[in-house]
């Protein structure tokens, strides 16, 4: 007599979860990158010491002033390389969220494959300084790749096997 397995494919909720992050995560970068668009041709370093003003930081500390340093030094063709950068992760995080909210099984590689090359640094950064962001993050993007690495395991082709 002959069996199937009853695996089942992902659950569409979950993978839209997942899908709906990275499609922020896009979001987010395309944001930031048409930030970084809206000071060219500006004075940076006077830009810098208004943030750092405003976030109530002291411009004479060590990790603001380094800030406002590292502003002084960006060139305009700088900040237009970072903007199609950021333009160019976003179109990425938006297609691979289009084909996990279709359950496309080459989006679950490539979300697993492009999450779990982070984890190694994450795990590192962890235990150089134990944050509750860092492992926050480390843990949701554990949590993503268990789930797309169980999604695809789900989805291959069930074995027929026979029952003696």
């Amino acid at each position: 007599m002959m069996k199937t397995s009853s695996k089942k494919g992902p659950s569409k909720g979950g993978l839209r979860i997942v899908a709906s992050m990275e499609a922020m995560k896009g979001l987010l970068v395309l944001l930031a990158g048409c930030g970084l668009l809206t000071v060219i041709h500006k004075d940076l370093h006077l830009a810098a010491v208004h943030l750092v003003q405003a976030l109530h930081f002291n411009p004479a500390k060590h990790y603001p002033s380094i800030f406002i340093d590292a502003a002084d030094k960006v060139t305009d063709l700088q900040l237009w390389m970072l903007a199609l950068s950021a333009l160019l992760y976003s179109v990425i995080r938006f297609v691979e969220a289009y084909g996990l909210w279709r359950q496309m099984q080459w989006a679950e590689w490539f979300g697993l494959l492009s999450g779990g090359m982070y984890i190694p640094l994450e795990i590192f950064e962890a235990s150089r300084e134990f944050t509750w962001p860092r492992i926050t993050v480390l843990l949701v993007n554990l949590g993503v790749v268990g789930y797309l690495a169980d999604a695809l395991l789900k989805s291959r082709k069930p074995h027929k096997f026979v029952k003696r």
